[in-house]
């Protein structure tokens, strides 16, 4: 305020002993923009030593603390896969001829042995007919020959008969039974053209569409070249077909030598919340495929509703290295320092440290730490935004729970790795 008189006595001595219009006017500018200047500067003083107050008195923050969590979990890791039949069949005649009859609807479950279609039958038959006359024939001459030779082996010791002619006799006889064997041969080639006119499901499972009506000529012959019917796949159970990348079967590679294998799968579907199908892990290629680098593997599952379909898209987890004693926070208390993840610990002086942590995964809400804390670290899980490491700050006990009722959304790419606590 000084200031502000001083500068406002100078401008109207200044103007007393030059006065004129246009100076006085130059005088009352200068007095007025003085006394802006002054009271813009008294209104800055006032405002920093507000501010300056302030932060002295500003309180220390009280954190919520807790000791990690400590529980068994059993660790996943994640594949993306298909399920397949564990069996399929082409359906395809053995006997050519028109097709009379078909005995099921497109779609149908069918079972093993079950009749599907019907080929004309009465060109078989009539072959089946002359076959059994052909071995009627030949057992009549087998007879004939049996008898003749035996009157020749009486006569033989009287020496009636040379032994040129029991010999022949002999052969004759022979002969006889060879036909005959050759005749019960063609006939049961026949019956099975006859048996192979009515079509039977090899395996129990899901019929296709019919590919071929009836009334239309079929033909017999070796793999592709005969008339393709339709085809079955078996559902119960079923195969679930995935490919792992390099880096997971090392992973598992790793694990097994270790002892801590295992084989039992969980799979969800796209539309599913939670692992609902259990199965366990059957095949793994014998190589990685050189253009992809994955490994081909396939698990087996019980399907007795028939409910999965071979196509169906599933999200697969494996589980390794079994049950493990892990450390878990919530995962809001993880923080990012540009490339790392920390956690911040109160020490025993109450100051405020972030530690560096290796995460892994979330197992209803909290996450699990790899490695980089320990079982007695006091870790902040609440009023985290007033945090800043290196201060001092106050602390109350806080608990660390895993959620209850967790549902987890239908995911369509699954994480690399997950857990779930221990039943």
């Amino acid at each position: 305020m000084d200031m502000l008189t001083t500068l406002i006595d100078d401008a109207r001595e200044h103007q007393t002993a030059q006065d004129t219009p246009a100076r006085r006017l130059i005088s009352r500018r200068v007095a007025w923009a003085a006394l802006a200047l002054a009271l813009g500067a008294g209104l800055g003083w006032k405002v920093l030593h507000h501010d300056t107050a302030t932060a002295a008195v500003m309180p220390t923050p009280t954190l919520g603390v807790a000791t990690p969590m400590v529980a068994s979990v059993t660790q996943w890791d994640d594949y993306v896969g298909r399920f397949a039949p564990s069996q399929s069949v082409e359906l395809r005649p053995r006997v050519g001829g028109q097709i009379t009859g078909r005995h099921f609807r497109d779609g149908d479950i069918v079972q093993k042995g079950q009749l599907l279609f019907t080929i004309d039958q009465r060109p078989y038959r009539a072959a089946l007919a002359e076959a059994a006359a052909n071995v009627a024939s030949a057992r009549s001459a087998l007879a004939l020959a049996r008898n003749d030779l035996a009157r020749a082996s009486r006569l033989s010791g009287d020496e009636a008969i040379s032994a040129g002619e029991v010999d022949s006799l002999r052969a004759r006889l022979q002969a006889a039974q060879a036909a005959l064997a050759g005749a019960q041969a063609r006939e049961q080639a026949r019956a099975l053209d006859m048996e192979f006119t009515q079509v039977r499901a090899p395996i129990a499972g899901r019929i296709s569409d019919r590919r071929v009506d009836t009334g239309n000529l079929v033909a017999a012959g070796e793999g592709s070249n005969a008339t393709l019917l339709t085809t079955i796949s078996a559902l119960n159970p079923i195969y679930f077909t995935f490919d792992s990348s390099e880096a997971l079967y090392l992973k598992s590679q790793r694990d097994r030598a270790a002892g801590n294998s295992s084989t039992n799968v969980e799979i969800k579907l796209q539309d599913e919340p939670d692992y609902r199908h259990s199965g366990q892990l059957e095949f793994t290629d014998n190589g990685l495929d050189p253009h992809s680098g994955t490994i081909r593997g396939r698990a087996v599952l019980a399907n007795p509703g028939l409910f999965l379909t071979p196509g169906m898209f599933g999200a697969m987890r494996l589980s390794h290295g079994g049950m493990v004693q892990a450390l878990l926070v919530p995962d809001e208390a993880i923080q990012s320092d540009q490339a790392r993840k920390t956690v911040l610990v109160v020490g025993p002086d109450g100051t405020l440290a972030a530690k560096p942590v290796t995460l892994g995964p979330v197992v209803r809400g909290l996450r699990v730490i790899r490695s980089g804390l320990a079982p007695t670290d006091r870790v902040a899980i609440t009023n985290l935004q007033a945090a800043m490491p290196g201060a001092k700050v106050n602390t109350r006990p806080a608990t660390i729970t895993a959620q209850t009722d967790q549902k987890p959304a239908a995911i369509n790419t699954p994480a690399a790795a997950q857990a779930t606590l221990a039943r």
